[in-house]
C-alpha cells in the first residue's frame, strides 16, 4: 500500500502531490508526502529477518528518498552492530536526524559496544542519544566512567548504586565499575557494600571491601556461605574489627535468605549476649543494618508466610540516614499495612526528595498526617488532598473523596469526541513521524514498527509542546479503530483531556449485556479490559493470555467447561466470546473473594489464591492499604489502574460511583 493509499484510508486524498483534502473538503497545503517506499517495507523486513544483506542493499536503492528509506539501512547495519564504526553510526544519525530509527540504531550501538568493553566507541556516539532507557543510560555511563569523565558517569548512580533488584546486565556492570570512580566516596562504598553483603554478591563485596581498606577474602565468604551457623558460633571469639562487622552482616544475609525467623532469633541472641560484654563486638551500625536485612527479607515473604507487623518493628530498629529506595518503600508498605502512621512518615522521609513529591507518596503522607492528634498536621493533610485532587489518576480520585469533590466527566469532554480543526488534521499527515505510523498501520506491517513510530511521534510533539497535533492524531487513530495508540497519546500529555479518546468504550452492547447477565458492574469490566489489552482484539501476552480480556488458555478451558461449552482457542480469543468469558470469570472470582472488587481485581491479575493470601487474617483493612501492600509490583499497579479506570467508566456509563465507594473495605480471609 502506498502512502497515498494510506492517506486515503485516513479520509485524506492527495491533490497534485501537494494538497491534502479532509472530509469537509477544506484544503490544506501538505509537505508533499507522496511516497512509495512503504510498498517495499514488508518485503524488506522479511529480508532483514533472514539476514539477506544483498537484498537489503537493493531495498536501500528502491526506498531511497522515501519516508521509510532508513529502514533497510538500519536493518543491514543492525545485523552486525559490533562491526560498525562510530563514524558510520554517526553518519546514519545525521542522515536520518530526528527519526526513531536513528535513535534506536545509535542506542543499540552504544549498548553493543559497552557490552564488548569498547568504551571509546560509546563515548563517540553518547551525545547523539536523546531518549535512553535504563540499559542505554548505563552503557553511556560506562563509556564515561572508563574514559575519565567521572562526573558524567555519575548520572546513573542513583539508579544502580544501592539496588539489589534485577536490572540490566550493563547496569550491574556499571555499579561494579563505579567503585573505581574518583567521585565515589568511601561513605558511598560502605553503603553499597552493606547491600551487597545482604544480597551475597561476592565479586562486589571483594572489590568494595578492598577499596575501603578492609579486604574480605573469598575463602572467608565461601566458608560462611557453606555454614553461617558455624560463623555465629565462633563470632564471640573473634576480635572487634571492621572486617568482622562486614562478615557478620554477610552471615546474617545468608541465614536470613534461608530463614528470616532463624536469623531474627540469632540476632536477638547475639545482641543480648553482646550487651553483657564489657566491650561490645557488634557496633551500632552493624546492629541497625542487621535489622534492615530482617525487614527486607520479611517483606519478601508476605505472600508465602502472610503479613506481620514485625517487619515494621525491624525497620524501625534499623533507622539511620542510609536507606535505599527499595528499603524505604518496603518500610512504608509495611507501615501502611498496619496503620503505623508515624512509621509511614518516617519511611517517606527516607526517600529521595523528588520521589517524596510524587502523587503516591504525597497521598500516603497526607493519610498519615490525617491520623495525627495535632490539628496542624490534619490541616496540612487537607491541603495536600486538595492539591492531589486536581489530578484524575488513582491518587487524585482518592484525594477527591477525602475533600468531598466529585469526578467531573464534563471537564474532560463528557464522553463526546473532540472537534479537531481541518488544519490540525492535515498537520498530522504533514508530520513525518505520524505519517509513518499511520502508513505502517494501514500496510499491515508488524505492529511493533507502527507503535514505535507512533510513540516517537507523540514524544516529539510533546517535546515541542504541540498538544493540538497530539489531539488531532489521537482523534484520527480513534476514527481508524487504533484505540490503543489513541489512549497512549492522551495518556502521555499533561494538558490534553478527552475521555472519549482516553477511555473509549468499544463493544459497548456486549460489555454491558454480558456484565449484567453475570451480575458485575460494566464499568469494572471496562476497567479490566482497558488495562489488559487497551482494546486490541489480537493482543497476546508473553505468557499466552489472549484477546480483549487477556484470558489464559487454561482459564478459558475452565470457563468453557463451567458454561457447558466445548473449548475452542479461536472462539475463546474472538471479541464477543472473549468478553463473555472474561466477564463470567470476573463474576466467578468475585464470588470466591467476598464480592470484594479490589480482591477480585488482584485475583484476575495474580490469581484468586494470591489475592486471598493477601487479605488480613483478623479484622478488616481499608482497600487502599490492601492495594498498597500487595507484594507483586505488577499486581499492585494493575489494581490501582483498574480501580481508576472503573471509576471513570462508571461516570461515562451514567452510573457514577466514587473510587472509595467502589473499593470499599477488604474483610478478613477467615
Amino acid at each position: 500500500m502506498s502512502l497515498a493509499t494510506a492517506v486515503g484510508a485516513l479520509g485524506l486524498s492527495q491533490v497534485a502531490c501537494a494538497d491534502l483534502t479532509w472530509g469537509d473538503n477544506s484544503t490544506q497545503q501538505s509537505s508533499g508526502y507522496q511516497d512509495s517506499s512503504i510498498n517495499h517495507f514488508n518485503a524488506a523486513a522479511i529480508a532483514a529477518d533472514r539476514g539477506d544483506v544483498s537484498a537489503l542493499f537493493n531495498y536501500e536503492q528502491m526506498m531511497s528518498g522515501g519516508l521509510f528509506a532508513m529502514y533497510p539501512t538500519y536493518w543491514r547495519m543492525n545485523l552486525d552492530l559490533n562491526s560498525q564504526s562510530s563514524a558510520a553510526i554517526s553518519q546514519f544519525v545525521r542522515q536520518y536526524s530526528g527519526t526513531v530509527m536513528a535513535e534506536k540504531l545509535v542506542a543499540d550501538f552504544a549498548e553493543t559496544k559497552a557490552a564488548s568493553n569498547d568504551y571509546a566507541a560509546v563515548r563517540q556516539v553518547a551525545n547523539l542519544i536523546t531518549n535512553a532507557d535504563a540499559s542505554e543510560r548505563c552503557a553511556i555511563a560506562l563509556g564515561f566512567n572508563n574514559g575519565g569523565d567521572s562526573m558524567r558517569a555519575l548520572a546513573a548512580k542513583s539508579d544502580v548504586w544501592l539496588t539489589v533488584k534485577k536490572q540490566p546486565a550493563l547496569c550491574n556492570q556499571l555499579a561494579m565499575e563505579m567503585n573505581n570512580n574518583a567521585l565515589i566516596s568511601n561513605q558511598d562504598r560502605a553503603a553499597r557494600l552493606k547491600r551487597m553483603l545482604r544480597a551475597g554478591k561476592t565479586g562486589d563485596i571483594m572489590a568494595l571491601s578492598s577499596r575501603l581498606g578492609t579486604p574480605i577474602p573469598y575463602s572467608k565468604l565461601s566458608e560462611i556461605q557453606l555454614n553461617p551457623a558455624a560463623f555465629f558460633g565462633r563470632f564471640a571469639l573473634e576480635p572487634n574489627s571492621q572486617t568482622n562487622q562486614y562478615l557478620y552482616l554477610y552471615a546474617m544475609g545468608r541465614l536470613a535468605s534461608k530463614s528470616y525467623r532463624e536469623a531474627a532469633l540469632q540476632l536477638d541472641y547475639d545482641i543480648k549476649q553482646d550487651n553483657r560484654r564489657s566491650a561490645r563486638l557488634l557496633n551500632d551500625e552493624t546492629r541497625r543494618y542487621a535489622y534492615r536485612i530482617l525487614g527486607v527479607q520479611r517483606m519478601n515473604h508476605n505472600t508465602d508466610d502472610g503479613f506481620n507487623s514485625e517487619a515494621v518493628d525491624w525497620f524501625r530498629q534499623s533507622l539511620d540516614d542510609d536507606f535505599s529506595f527499595e528499603e524505604a518503600e518496603y518500610y512504608a508498605m509495611a507501615a501502611i499495612r498496619y496503620s503505623r502512621w508515624d512509621d509511614v512518615i518516617e519511611a517517606i522521609s527516607q526517600m529521595d526528595a523528588e520521589v517524596q513529591k510524587t502523587n503516591q507518596w504525597q497521598y500516603w503522607l497526607a493519610r498519615a498526617y490525617e491520623q495525627s492528634s495535632a490539628g496542624s498536621r490534619r490541616n496540612i493533610a487537607k491541603k495536600m488532598y486538595q492539591h492531589l485532587a486536581k489530578s484524575n489518576d488513582y491518587y487524585g480520585l482518592m484525594a477527591k473523596d477525602k475533600v468531598g469533590q466529585r469526578f467531573s466527566v464534563s471537564s474532560m469532554g463528557g464522553g463526546n469526541l473532540p472537534n479537531v480543526s481541518s488544519a490540525d488534521r492535515a498537520r498530522v499527515m504533514q508530520n513525518p513521524h505520524f505519517a509513518r505510523a499511520f502508513a505502517l498501520y494501514n500496510a499491515d506491517a508488524s505492529r511493533a514498527y507502527a507503535n514505535r513510530e507512533w510513540n516517537w511521534a507523540v514524544k516529539q510533539a510533546r517535546d515541542n509542546r504541540d498538544d493540538a497535533l497530539i489531539f488531532a492524531a489521537a482523534r484520527q487513530a480513534y476514527d481508524m479503530g487504533w484505540l490503543d495508540r489513541a489512549i497512549y497519546a492522551i495518556d502521555n500529555t499533561d494538558s490534553v483531556h478527552n475521555l472519549a479518546l482516553s477511555h473509549p468504550m468499544p463493544h459497548q452492547s456486549a460489555v454491558v449485556r454480558y456484565s449484567q447477565s453475570v451480575g458485575i458492574d460494566p464499568a469494572w469490566a471496562y476497567g479490566i479490559m482497558r488495562q489488559e489489552s487497551r482494546f486490541v482484539t489480537s493482543a497476546r501476552s508473553n505468557v499466552g493470555a489472549s484477546g480483549l480480556m487477556q484470558i489464559m488458555p487454561g482459564t478459558a478451558k475452565y470457563i468453557a467447561r463451567n458454561l457447558g461449552e466445548s473449548y475452542s482457542a479461536s472462539r475463546a480469543n474472538s471479541g464477543d466470546t472473549n468478553i463473555r468469558y472474561g466477564t463470567w470469570y470476573m463474576s466467578d472470582i468475585l464470588g470466591k473473594l467476598n464480592q470484594q472488587p479490589v480482591l477480585a481485581t488482584a485475583g484476575y491479575n495474580a490469581g484468586p489464591n494470591n489475592a486471598k493470601r493477601w487479605q488480613p487474617v483478623y479484622g478488616s483493612l481499608a482497600a487502599d492499604q490492601y492495594i498498597e501492600s500487595i507484594p507483586f509490583p505488577e499486581t499492585r499497579n494493575y489494581a490501582k489502574h483498574v480501580m481508576e479506570n472503573a471509576t471513570i467508566y462508571s461516570s461515562l456509563l451514567g452510573r457514577n460511583q466514587s473510587i472509595s465507594q467502589r473499593m470499599g473495605v477488604v474483610p478478613a480471609a477467615f
